[in-house]
């Protein structure tokens, strides 16, 4: 995961990832799986200098877990990304 996020400080795209319009406009989510697990970041890139990440898990169904999403929402707005 660190290494897709630092994909992303960078200016580059992660390996894997998707949109999140469900969490905020300009929402994406790293998808990263290994031996262990499947792993979600959700992030925000929308500024020059910053990379917020607004919420990191595993996941456990196939489903993103709807307070994984309302986490996600409440860090989004905490932040005060403009729409």
């Amino acid at each position: 995961m660190g290494l897709e996020l630092m994909r992303v400080q960078y200016g580059g795209q992660p390996t894997d990832f998707k949109p999140m319009a469900s969490v905020g406009a300009g929402v994406y989510e790293i998808r990263v799986r290994d031996p262990s697990g499947a792993y979600r970041a959700f992030y925000v890139a929308k500024f020059d200098s910053v990379v917020y990440v607004l919420h990191a898990f595993q996941k456990k169904s196939q489903k993103t877990a709807k307070s994984d999403i309302e986490l996600g929402k409440l860090r989004y707005k905490l932040i005060g990304v403009k729409r």
